[in-house]
């Protein structure tokens, strides 16, 4: 039977307080520094132990919660109590990105919120309780809206680049004369262990923070790497992060143990004050030991030898506070048991508690919280437009407003205008991405918006899609709406996670108290000519589709392109959602349908107020009745009225072409309306076939038509990645593959999905 080390380390404490010896002399006053360089005094101390006490407790408690099945998480903070300083140097009002072993830090904090109580709504938290303040039983976090601390989740340090976007973003609204709901000198902090520290996105967000310092961009924020020495079994090299951080460029190095308070509070200072004065990325690197194993569930002995933790448990940071506390003479032996035993009662006095209160019941209170959208309130914002002057005032001379223009225009140009009118009209949206400045993007959709708004506001970011979206989700922490350009859809791979695992679940797990409110723009899809291969010809809307609460947008054409991005901008700005806005490269510059020439790709631009909502589908027909109706989305769209057309014209066939538009939520009312009228339904999915939309669209109309299921076909890419040259044609939906489906269809007997 594997021994208990929480009751080891329990008893250990208490034995350590009867072993140290006590001063001869009288205790320094409360409020004198303790030592002549420091500004740490006697009363801090006794506080920030406090503190430790707390975190300590409700990790034992944790524990115990578990062992009666009325707790369900175990990853304690013991070990890491020295970060308890951070607590206190930090101010509330400084945004705080935490991981999970923040425990003290949490309870620390919380003493500048005058009734906060942190130790119910950790424990609220430990039970899943619907009655938790932050994430409403949702996850076990660390989180407060008043306290500024977003909740996270995240495990592989994937919370520093958002960190990273924060600090940014305070800099920037200051410099663009922004109202933030925070001071202006505010700084941001998050920490994480140094197994973190090695994954992909700390490193890109530490070359991202040097790349900031090198162009002396002003960036306050405050790295803080809580080094244990171990990832779960996994040892750091010993050395390896002072080694590593203490040489990076552009970022200051602080470094602290945090086994020992007068050391931690010394450091953490002058990391503080360093990064808030100077506006500088600051790395505050403190030693720490982890206690308890990674969870509860975590079987130490299995990778460790009994020496090497007991000799861990030997140097407990706790210990090392009481001690302290001890030689000062501030406390005694009784004193300091009596506390913790005190605390030890309030926890579990608590804990009881906690655990009577209620819990999440159905799945409609589960995702109340995930992407709530007020189809009203939305339509009201997209609705407003920019005073007529203000418009006429950013165009060269001689030109009139798009709305005006007899000239019909394509795709690309269409998306420029739109971006200019969010733009105008809401001055604390941002656009920015890799080439989007004075270049205008890789395909000039955003051509001259930087010289018209300025680099504040449109501007060049380095190459790493992890680094621009964490921009765009810490941003938007401070009420920006921010809109990142990646530059293709198969880039978005390489930092989906920051969609998945940050921006669209932070609704989620502080039940709407914060939000990052962010449309981001994806050149996407295939049927590049001259320009192919998987990377620039990837259909994969599966990767954005399986995202909760993202809205999915894809316009094909000029018009829907403008009414689609008001509705997304808006909906961000009202509601906070996260929307991808995913643009057909192939259909960028696009202007005939038919024929050369004939200009039907080409479209008006809609007037100012119109707006499309989220999930309305758009039908493209020339009457009331049709014997196919074909639904798809993007290229598939343009194919398909092309295909249409032959269908009509050499076997009198009439079809209806219903443009999905918007991917994620699907308007399934239309879907299974066009389907019923029809009778035979033709799913064009440039998607793969494994994954595919096409798969949606079919389950939306077997589980609303039953036995009057129309007949199903189905015309999807290949099961294979995009090869360069002519034999992309091949693995791709093309107009003859549409065609020769369509006539499979019409002289098919009823029946299912094929």
């Amino acid at each position: 039977m594997a021994v208990d080390r929480s009751k080891l380390l329990d008893a250990a404490f208490l034995a350590a307080l009867e072993s140290t010896p006590l001063p001869c002399g009288s205790a320094p006053a409360l409020d004198a520094p303790l030592a002549p360089t420091s500004s740490l005094t006697g009363r801090m101390l006794l506080e920030l132990f406090e503190s430790q006490v707390v975190a300590r407790h409700l990790d034992l408690e944790a524990r115990e919660l578990k062992r009666r099945n009325e707790g369900f998480y175990t990853i304690g903070s013991s070990g890491h109590e020295g970060n308890v300083v951070l607590g206190r140097l930090v101010r509330e009002t400084d945004p705080a990105f935490l991981h999970y072993r923040s425990g003290a830090l949490m309870v620390e904090r919380a003493r500048q919120r005058p009734g906060a109580t942190p130790i119910f709504d950790v424990l609220l938290s430990l039970v899943a309780s619907s009655d938790d303040p932050v994430s409403g039983g949702r996850h076990k976090v660390f989180g407060s809206p008043t306290q500024w601390v977003p909740p996270q989740t995240s495990t592989i340090a994937s919370h520093l680049p958002k960190s990273l976007g924060c600090a940014f973003g305070i800099e920037r609204a200051r410099a663009l004369g922004l109202p933030l709901p925070i001071p202006v000198d505010s700084i941001v902090l998050c920490n994480f262990g140094d197994a973190g520290s090695n994954h992909n996105v700390a490193q890109g967000s530490f070359n991202t923070a040097a790349w900031c310092a090198h162009q002396h961009l002003p960036l306050p924020l405050l790295f803080v790497c809580e080094d244990n020495g171990i990832g779960i079994s996994v040892r750091t090299p010993q050395g390896w992060i002072a080694k590593r951080m203490s040489a990076h460029p552009g970022i200051h190095y602080v470094a602290g143990d945090g086994l020992d308070l007068q050391s931690a509070f010394d450091a953490a200072q002058e990391a503080v004050e360093h990064c808030r004065t100077r506006r500088r990325p600051v790395f505050l690197h403190l030693r720490t030991v982890r206690l308890l194993g990674h969870a509860g569930s975590d079987v130490e002995s299995e990778y460790r030898t009994r020496a090497d933790i007991e000799a861990t448990e030997a140097v407990d940071p706790l210990v090392a506070s009481a001690r302290m506390i001890l030689a000062l003479g501030l406390d005694t032996p009784a004193g300091l048991r009596e506390q913790y035993e005190s605390v030890r009662r309030r926890v579990a006095a608590a804990a009881r508690e906690a655990a009577s209160r209620p819990k999440l019941m159905s799945a409609a209170e589960v995702i109340a919280p995930l992407a709530p959208l007020d189809s009203a309130a939305i339509a009201a914002e997209a609705a407003r437009v920019a005073e007529p002057a203000m418009r006429l005032a950013q165009l060269p001379a001689g030109e009139v407003l798009p709305e005006l223009s007899d000239r019909p225009r394509h795709l690309a140009v269409q998306l420029n205008r739109v971006l200019h009118e969010v733009l105008l009209k809401d001055p604390a949206t941002l656009l920015f991405g890799e080439d989007v400045a004075r270049k205008g993007g890789v395909y000039h959709v955003t051509s001259g918006l930087a010289e018209t708004f300025g680099d504040g506001r449109v501007f060049n970011t380095l190459l790493d899609e992890t680094s621009i979206l964490g921009l765009a989700v810490g941003a938007a922490h401070l009420g920006f709406v921010t809109m990142p350009e990646i530059q293709y859809l198969a880039y978005l791979h390489n930092a989906e996670d920051q969609l998945r695992g940050e921006a669209c679940s932070l609704q989620f797990f502080s039940k709407g108290a914060f939000r990052n409110p962010m449309v981001v723009r994806i050149a996407a899809l295939g049927y590049q000519k001259g320009f192919g291969g998987h990377f620039h010809n990837d259909s994969s809307t599966a990767v954005v589709r399986d995202i909760p609460g993202l809205v999915v947008a894809l316009p094909c054409r000029g018009d829907d392109a403008v009414l689609m991005l008001r509705t997304a901008h808006a909906a961000a700005r009202v509601n906070g959602a996260v929307v991808a806005f995913l643009e057909p490269i192939a259909l960028y510059m696009t202007k005939d349908l038919y024929a050369d020439g004939d200009g039907l790709w080409l479209t008006s631009y809609p007037a100012p107020g119109e707006s499309a909502a989220i999930g309305s589908a758009r039908v493209h027909a020339d009457g009331e009745g049709a014997d196919i109706c074909v639904i798809t989305y993007g290229n598939g769209v343009w194919l398909s009225l092309r295909a249409a057309r032959r269908l009509r014209k050499e076997r009198g066939c009439s079809v209806r072409v219903l443009d999905l538009r918007w991917l994620r939520p699907l308007d399934r009312a239309t879907i299974v309306a066009e389907a019923r009228r029809a009778g035979r339904v033709l799913i064009v999915d440039e998607g793969r076939r494994s994954g595919g939309v096409h798969e949606s669209v079919a389950a939306v109309l077997l589980e609303e038509l039953q036995e009057n299921m129309p007949r199903v076909f189905t015309v999807c890419a290949e099961d294979t990645y995009t090869p360069l040259g002519p034999a992309a044609n091949t693995v791709l939906p093309s107009e003859d593959g549409i065609f020769t489906a369509a006539l499979r269809l019409v002289s098919a007997a009823r029946g299912g999905v094929a």
